[in-house]
C-alpha cells in the first residue's frame, strides 16, 4: 500500500513538472508569435487602418492586394534573385570549405595542428567591423566592387564557426570507420567524402541554416560593396524603397514578410536535422 502511494506521489509530481514545462513552452511560443502575427495583420491593412488611434488590430477588409502592389512597385524579382545567388553560393562554399578544414583538424595529422586550430578559434573574437576596410581595399584592387562576388566569396575560405562545428562532428565519429576505410584502400579525400560526410547530416543542416539566415538577411556588406540598383539584394532593396513608401508603410511590412518566407521554408524542411545537430555538436 505504501509502495503504491509513493508511486502515485512520484507520478503526480512528474505530471505537475511536465504540465509546468508545457505551460512555459506554450507561453514562450505565444510571446514569440505575437509580433509575427501583428506584422502579418499590419501588412493586410489600409494606410488609414495602419495609422489609426486607437489601434485597429483586425483589418476590415483584408487588403491582400498589398502584396501584389509591392511586387508591382519594386524590382522584388531582381532583388530576390540576387539574394538567392549570394545565399546558395555561400551555403555551398561554407559546407565544402568548413567540412574539409574541420575534417583535417579532426582526423589528419600535420605539424602545429593544435596551434593552428587555436588561431582559427581566436579569429572568432575579432569584430567583423575591424575587417571591413582591409577587405574593401582587397576587393577594390581585384575589381570586385559593385558585384555579388564579395558577398559570397568569404564563405569559401572556411569561416571559424563552421570549422569548429564540423570538427566536433567528425571527432564524435569512432576511429574504426577511418581504419576500415584505409583497409578498403580509400584515400583521405575518399574517406572524408564517402564515409565521414554522410554521417554528419545534422551538423551540415545546422551550418546550412545558419549560413542561409546570415546571408539572406545581410545588410552591411551589400551596402558597402554594391552601388547599382540591379545588384541590390532583398534587404537593401526593400530599405531603398522605404522613402518611396512614405505614407504607405503597410507596403514596407508586407515586403519584409515576403523576404522572411524563404527562411521559414528552409527551417521547416531542415528542422529535424537542425535540432539534432544543435543538440549534439560539442557534447560528444
Amino acid at each position: 500500500m505504501r509502495t503504491n502511494t509513493k508511486k502515485d506521489r512520484t507520478l503526480n509530481r512528474y505530471q505537475r513538472k511536465r504540465l509546468i514545462s508545457y505551460g512555459v513552452i506554450g507561453l514562450s511560443s505565444i510571446i514569440m508569435f505575437v509580433p509575427l502575427l501583428s506584422a502579418l495583420l499590419n501588412s493586410l491593412k489600409s494606410y488609414k487602418e495602419y495609422t489609426s488611434v486607437p489601434i485597429q488590430w483586425i483589418p476590415n477588409p483584408f487588403q491582400w492586394q498589398n502584396y501584389i502592389e509591392v511586387w508591382k512597385m519594386t524590382a522584388m524579382d531582381t532583388y530576390a534573385l540576387n539574394s538567392l545567388i549570394v545565399t546558395v553560393l555561400s551555403v555551398i562554399g561554407a559546407l565544402l570549405s568548413c567540412s574539409m578544414v574541420g575534417y583535417a583538424f579532426a582526423r589528419l595529422q600535420f605539424p602545429f595542428k593544435r596551434s593552428l586550430f587555436v588561431m582559427v578559434l581566436g579569429t572568432l573574437m575579432i569584430p567583423p567591423v575591424v575587417m571591413i576596410i582591409p577587405q574593401f581595399i582587397i576587393f577594390k584592387h581585384l575589381g570586385f566592387l559593385d558585384t555579388l562576388v564579395p558577398l559570397w566569396i568569404m564563405e569559401w575560405l572556411a569561416q571559424p564557426f563552421g570549422v569548429f562545428l564540423m570538427r566536433q562532428a567528425f571527432l564524435a565519429i569512432p576511429k574504426e570507420f577511418d581504419e576500415a576505410a584505409k583497409l578498403d584502400g580509400c584515400t583521405p579525400f575518399q574517406t572524408y567524402w564517402r564515409v565521414y560526410l554522410p554521417m554528419c547530416k545534422p551538423q551540415l543542416a545546422t551550418l546550412t541554416i545558419f549560413t542561409f539566415m546570415t546571408k539572406w538577411n545581410e545588410i552591411m556588406a551589400p551596402v558597402i560593396y554594391l552601388s547599382s540598383e540591379d545588384k541590390f539584394t532583398l534587404p537593401i532593396g526593400i530599405l531603398s524603397m522605404s522613402g518611396a513608401w512614405f505614407g504607405q508603410e503597410q507596403y514596407l511590412v508586407a515586403a519584409a514578410l515576403m523576404s522572411l518566407l524563404p527562411i521559414l521554408l528552409v527551417f521547416l524542411f531542415t528542422e529535424k536535422y537542425f535540432v539534432r545537430g544543435a543538440s549534439s555538436s560539442g557534447l560528444k
